[in-house]
């Protein structure tokens, strides 16, 4: 991903293409390449995609929490003036994008959700044990995907490094706690937001009974399944991914 990343205020971002926004919402662990099917995609078929880096290591400990994203994004939202916005998070981000539609959905036209926390998760590790072991850390990446492969040596690298820099997995941890606290589920039926919910069948971090859940909850929510999947279908079948996200965006374009 070689685009520039944008500065406006106290924002940082990636910006590309012209048309409908569709603001990505990253996971703790994911880089912004984690969408690169989407980034390559969607600017082609009338959406600008967005991406604000979100400041997962630069909030006071006490402000690291995921009310505190949802706030910032919505923010960002403002400070831009985007309307009509489809946020599209993962893990982590699709928890923001469901906390951003309950408490601020005035700018919020849509809502796609892809092995989010909010419900319940198997987190990677309390501590990260044996975080200064390369090869533990590749196996604990691997199972996050069906196919191992996925996690290259990029992702582990970067993975690696992060969970190795004290600071970092300080903040790590406390926004893993706070998004294992800050369950939804009583929040869910509030939501009225149109809401895809995309899955990988063999998700072991969120399994696929959450997904469910979440279609059960979210009132007005349609759910997608792919195949031979993990935690992370828009890096593991980016192109199914893409044909869902379309068709939905589709029947929502009123």
């Amino acid at each position: 991903m070689q685009e520039t990343i944008k500065k406006s205020g106290k924002f940082q971002f990636l910006e590309i293409g012209e048309g409908k926004p569709i603001l990505i919402l990253h996971g703790l662990m994911g880089g912004l390449s984690n969408f690169q099917g989407v980034t390559d995609y969607f600017p082609s078929k009338g959406y600008k995609v967005i991406i604000p880096m979100l400041p997962i290591y630069d909030l006071p400990l006490l402000k690291t929490n995921v009310k505190e994203f949802a706030k910032y994004v919505n923010q960002f939202i403002l400070h831009l003036g985007l309307s009509d916005v489809t946020l599209l998070g993962n893990s982590l981000g699709g928890h923001i994008g469901l906390l951003v539609s309950l408490l601020y959905p005035k700018n919020i036209k849509g809502l796609i959700i892809t092995g989010s926390s909010g419900l319940y998760e198997n987190s990677m590790g309390e501590s990260y044990p044996k975080r200064e072991d390369k090869g533990y850390m590749r196996k604990k990446c691997e199972e996050v995907f069906y196919d191992p492969k996925v996690a290259t040596d990029e992702v582990v690298d970067e993975v690696f490094e992060t969970v190795n820099d004290r600071k970092k997995l300080v903040k790590i941890l406390t926004i893993a706690k706070s998004a294992i606290r800050h369950n939804m589920s009583k929040d869910l039926p509030k939501i009225k937001i149109p809401t895809a919910i995309i899955w990988g069948e063999n998700d072991i971090v969120t399994p696929p009974e959450v997904g469910h859940d979440f279609n059960r909850l979210l009132p007005n929510s349609t759910l997608f399944w792919i195949k031979e999947c993990g935690h992370a279908p828009m890096m593991e079948h980016p192109n199914q991914f893409n044909v869902h996200v379309e068709k939905w965006l589709s029947t929502n374009s009123n």
